[in-house]
């Protein structure tokens, strides 16, 4: 073994390297898992169909044309707004890489890949498939998202929390 082959392998098994993968990985499994859950909400319900019938947590195929809470916007500014919020998440993901955290990446990760989900079905169908319905029985307010969506909200909360304590570390240290 020479030393360029050996040092390319400890690059490798550095524990930093992999963990920046860690982020388009979390991504690409969560794109994946939510298209493969929306296509068996697609294949498997009619629109507006629920299983079961009623209770607090059902199975509703919903198709959503607007954006974050069913807000109506035109299908370009959906779309848009869904690659900016992407782009803004890489570059905020590229000025902390270098701290390797496990929050960043997994936080990043869920929020890219469920900002994916979602774009491909405003692209390819128009709206967002949503089925996971939750609400009581005799509300008026029932609120249906997808696994996508659920990421989002993760990812968010994750770099959050990632934010205050890489902010709180910054100040003891200048302290």
């Amino acid at each position: 073994m020479n030393s360029l082959t050996a040092t390319n392998e400890v690059a490798v098994l550095n524990p930093g390297n992999l963990l920046r993968k860690a982020a388009p990985v979390c991504a690409l499994l969560v794109l994946v898992a939510d298209q493969i859950s929306k296509l068996w909400v697609r294949e498997g319900l009619l629109l507006g169909e629920s299983i079961p019938q009623g209770g607090v947590l059902r199975i509703t195929h919903m198709a959503n044309p607007g954006i974050i809470f069913g807000f109506p916007a035109p299908s370009a500014v959906s779309v848009l707004l869904s690659v900016a919020a992407i782009v803004v998440f890489i570059f905020m993901y590229r000025a902390y890489v270098s701290s390797d955290s496990r929050l960043l990446n997994v936080g990043v990760g869920l929020f890219i890949g469920g900002s994916l989900g979602n774009l491909v079905d405003r692209i390819a169908f128009g709206s967002v498939t949503d089925f996971i319905d939750v609400g009581m029985q005799d509300a008026l307010v029932r609120t249906t998202f997808n696994l996508a969506d659920v990421c989002i909200i993760a990812g968010i909360i994750l770099f959050g929390i990632f934010f205050v304590r890489y902010r709180l570390r910054e100040m003891t240290k200048s302290t």
